[in-house]
């Protein structure tokens, strides 16, 4: 295995922050790493080198979240996440990555554009059916490039939960399906030496962007805590978009 200097400081930078973003932001900007990946490798490997990596940085969020999630909404969430996974394995030779991107960075832009005018304050997403349908999306989307993070956001958000509340089940949501992940992986060969190597090297990259994820959401009150997140959603949808249509 020899990579250069650029793919080492891509691979680092792309770690940390997502580490940063599992423990303080929900997972938001942390769906980026796999774009940013692609920058130095392929999609494929970059999802299957930083699977394992978030596995890990779900243990050491979940150390420090345990307890404060509202299990009611996990309830909603995780089993149409599940089926969504399956879909996502079933469908693998057949998924349209750039389809996907596009709809996901629609989805981000309206709902990040929707909160930062207030709406938010005048509609909630209460049915069990909307929670039922983001989750799916979000195991579909997880799969396919760890990219669950906006329709977990968006339902949630909807939510008004207090922030502790809000990170506890994003934490909790993304630690399960990560683990389920796996499997469908290694079904599909994913985990070959040279990715679990890179992804070993890189584990204490993920440990310091999680603790630096603490750290930052403890000094930011719930107010400017949504704002950031719906401002990550904007950048990110942004970003899903560019890329869907090859800007």
């Amino acid at each position: 295995m020899e990579q250069s200097v650029t793919f080492w400081l891509v691979a680092i930078t792309g770690v940390v922050l997502t580490g940063i973003s599992k423990s303080g932001f929900a997972g938001g900007i942390g769906m980026a790493t796999v774009p940013v990946l692609s920058l130095v490798m392929s999609p494929v490997q970059a999802a299957a080198i930083m699977l394992p990596l978030l596995v890990l940085m779900d243990g050491f969020s979940l150390k420090a979240w345990w307890g404060h999630q509202n299990n009611h909404y996990l309830w909603i969430l995780i089993p149409p996440a599940i089926a969504g996974i399956v879909t996502g394995y079933l469908l693998f030779e057949y998924l349209n990555e750039g389809m996907l991107k596009l709809v996901l960075g629609i989805m981000s832009l309206l709902f990040a554009v929707w909160g930062l005018s207030n709406g938010m304050q005048r509609v909630r997403f209460g049915s069990r059916l909307a929670g039922r349908v983001f989750g799916a999306i979000a195991g579909l989307t997880s799969f396919v490039a760890h990219a669950g993070g906006p329709p977990v956001n968006i339902y949630l958000l909807a939510k008004k939960l207090p922030k502790e509340q809000f990170l506890a089940t994003a934490v909790i949501f993304f630690a399960v399906i990560n683990v389920i992940k796996l499997i469908p992986y290694a079904l599909l060969n994913q985990f070959n030496y040279d990715n679990l190597l890179i992804a070993g090297l890189l584990m204490p990259f993920g440990w310091i962007g999680v603790r630096l994820g603490l750290i930052i959401q403890r000094k930011i009150n719930d107010a400017l805590f949504y704002r950031i997140i719906l401002l990550l959603l904007l950048a990110i949808g942004i970003k899903l978009v560019s890329d869907a249509i090859g800007l």
